[in-house]
């Protein structure tokens, strides 16, 4: 999409009420009421709240904005020492290496250089909540890489979803401020579903493309091993002519997609609130190292010019069936870290972390991302010199004339802090040729406070990602809709999302407001552009995507004394061989097997239940299948495993615990002696199996 240096005028759409719709980066108004002047911590009124200073309209955000500065400064620094967001995280050492040059492109080592194997540091985290929260809320995951490189520290920050919630660096405050806890009752915890989250959505529509991601099957990820990641903006990469190329960056995990269905995740996170950290480390420890490909998306300004949508924008995304992804290299992350406070907790990331070769494009929340990372890691991890913490020291040499400060560990000799000089030889000087170069990019125009008409369509995408899911698909986001708008309190709230989600969709909206029990819809919002039917991308699915495989999953045998131990065995060698993990439980650790054989099992039945397991194996003697008939954690071991739509192998007796479970054997029930049939089953879901158990909207 082309700059403009003319200001962007706006107007209601035809037919839009007084207040309805603004510019292109204005919220829905509530009508109504009396509100005071916003104004900074100093008094002074603020004429927009929603748009950052920029140079032109999609032009880079400008260091004078003070309101801005204040503004994120202030939330930066609301929390001490725990993260604002992304607390509850998980982190990773391992190793990146590029199968793919791009040195056409860009001069960056570790883009150009191949079979070069380049330290790294990856966390991952969930969003809204606090440290001691839950692992598997529904909730956006933070995927951030740190890479060691020979020409410094490159942070790439990002998300398991490709798009973001707002446009503009200045309203993710007010973002996180809906999202996280109401302040004055200081609950919900780790959880979007409450009044002030869907407020705050029902007049952004810039959200809702975020939002479908949100409520799809992407926000219950069943392992962080299974999610995608993505670097969320366009970055430029630099060649060494000085020519830029746009570039978006894309982690595909080797052992495919898989998340887990609602039930499960809620269920989950009383049975194990570490479950995904726990299957991480189970994981690394085993030797099933997690491992990504990297893809790219590269692209010219002249491409970019002709897409329906602006990239700059970071609530839309690139279609692959647009700009296909060049898969350029792996990730292997092979160790765990030696202290969790002192690496995991530590570890400082920020999207200004750049090498040569690598450069910022004009995205106004990525200009926002380069300040403000680096102004909470002053505050929470306290003050100028995080740097020198190991996690986050550069592995290759450094040099420069930044002294003093807290926790100063760096004793430096000489007498000089200062450059130019010229009384000490051996202090650092910049380089011309090997130092870092911004890409030549102009910029012309009148500075103001206002988003660019390029990024108004807010429903075009969101749209697109609904009709491109599967039909199962867009039934667990319609439910998790109705889910979150069941729990807010305020009637006006509800109706206001409805009305945004008839211009995504009228038959989401229908269905939502049907699981709502509303007798009629609210009128949909007058979009500030006409919505656009774009091509559908199935790329955008989970389940078929899934890979073939049993790699990454694991399954657990319940097993009592007297159990056949050479059934058990031809199961456990069986499963292992095709790539999945077995844990054996039963009603106490330790039982007797057939053949005289002492096992100790890895969980106990009342504490292990079927939730955490990716498909079930039941080898019982029919004596102690008849004792289990009556024990409650028994039967609703296999009602959960039944309901969460897993693979069950049932010996004869078991079957005696499903008709107490009530369950009706279907094709997902297969006999232990049946392994082929129980490992090709165990792959997937039994998706087929889901509208018998449940009404979804």
């Amino acid at each position: 999409m082309k700059s403009s240096s003319k200001k962007s005028v706006s107007r209601p759409a035809k037919g839009a009420k007084k207040n309805e719709v603004g510019n292109a980066g204005e919220p829905q108004q509530q009508a109504g009421g009396t509100h005071p002047v916003m104004t900074t911590q100093q008094g002074l009124a603020i004429s927009d709240n929603q748009n950052s200073l920029r140079a032109t309209p999609r032009g880079p955000t400008l260091l004078e904005d003070f309101v801005l500065r204040e503004k994120i400064t202030h939330f930066d620094h609301e929390r001490i020492p725990e993260r604002i967001v992304h607390a509850r995280g998980t982190g990773a050492h391992g190793y990146f290496e590029l199968t793919q040059s791009l040195s056409k492109y860009t001069t960056a080592n570790i883009l150009t250089e191949k079979n070069v194997q380049t330290p790294v540091f990856c966390r991952f985290s969930t969003v809204a909540g606090g440290s001691g929260s839950v692992d598997t809320p529904r909730d956006v995951r933070g995927f951030a890489v740190k890479f060691y490189t020979n020409q410094g520290n490159w942070d790439l920050v990002g998300n398991n979803i490709p798009v973001f919630f707002i446009q503009d660096a200045m309203k993710f405050p007010d973002l996180i401020h809906a999202v996280k806890m109401e302040p004055d009752r200081g609950f919900p915890q780790a959880a979007s579903a409450h009044d002030t989250f869907w407020d705050f959505i029902s007049l952004m529509p810039e959200s809702m493309h975020m939002v479908m991601w949100a409520m799809s099957d992407r926000a219950i990820p069943r392992s962080l091993r299974m999610i995608e990641g993505f670097g969320i903006h366009s970055f430029r990469l630099v060649n060494k002519e000085g020519q830029s190329t746009f570039v978006k960056f894309h982690w595909r995990p080797k052992i495919g997609l898989q998340s887990t269905v609602w039930d499960e995740a809620v269920k989950l996170a009383g049975a194990d609130p570490d479950f995904h950290r726990r299957d991480f480390f189970e994981a690394i420890q085993n030797g099933h190292y997690p491992e990504w490909e990297l893809g790219v998306q590269l692209f010219t300004q002249e491409e970019a010019d002709a897409f329906p949508f602006d990239h700059l924008d970071s609530t839309k995304l690139i279609p692959e069936e647009l700009v296909p992804l060049k898969i350029i290299g792996r990730m292997v992350l092979n160790r765990w870290p030696d202290n969790f406070f002192a690496e995991t907790e530590q570890v400082a990331f920020c999207p200004a972390n750049i090498v040569p070769g690598i450069d910022f494009s004009d995205d106004p929340l990525l200009q926002g991302r380069l300040f403000s990372y680096l102004d909470t890691q002053l505050i929470r991890l306290g003050g100028p010199n995080f740097t020198q913490i190991p996690v986050n020291a550069p592995k290759c040499p450094f040099h420069n004339m930044q002294r003093d400060g807290h926790m100063q560990t760096q004793v430096y000799k000489g007498r000089t802090a200062y450059e130019p000089q010229s009384l000490e030889a051996d202090k650092p000087r910049a380089s011309q040729k090997t130092g870092f170069h911004s890409a030549a990019v102009q910029a012309e125009g009148v500075k103001s406070r206002i988003r660019a008409d390029s990024f108004a369509d807010h429903y075009s995408q969101a749209r697109m990602f609904f009709r491109s899911q599967s039909e199962t698909e867009q039934a667990h986001l319609a439910s998790a809709l109705v889910f979150e708008l069941s729990k807010v309190e305020t009637e006006h709230v509800r109706l206001a999302v409805i009305s945004q989600l008839r211009t995504v969709d009228e038959s989401l909206a229908k269905r939502v407001g049907d699981g709502l029990g509303l007798k009629s819809l609210p009128a949909a919002v007058a979009p500030f552009v006409p919505v656009k039917d774009l091509d559908l991308s199935p790329a955008l699915r989970i389940i078929d995507r899934m890979k073939d495989t049993l790699e990454g999953r694991t399954i657990g045998i319940l097993v009592a004394d007297g159990s056949n131990n050479e059934s058990i065995d031809a199961m456990k060698n069986a499963v292992e061989k095709a790539g999945a993990q077995v844990k054996l439980v039963a009603q106490k650790r330790g039982v007797t097997l057939k053949d005289g054989t002492y096992v100790t099992a890895d969980g106990q039945l009342a504490g292990t239940p079927s939730i955490v397991f990716d498909g079930v194996v039941s080898i019982l003697p029919m004596a102690e299948a008849e004792k289990l008939v009556n024990e409650a954690a028994a039967v609703d071991w296999f009602r959960d495993a039944f309901g969460h739509l897993k693979v069950i192998a049932a010996c004869k007796g078991t079957h005696k615990i499903l008709e107490a479970a009530g369950i009706t054997p279907d094709a997902g029930v297969v006999a232990p002696e049946d392994i082929k049939a129980f490992i090709k089953l165990a792959k997937t879901r039994q998706w087929a199996r889901e509208p018998k158990l449940r009404n979804l909207a």
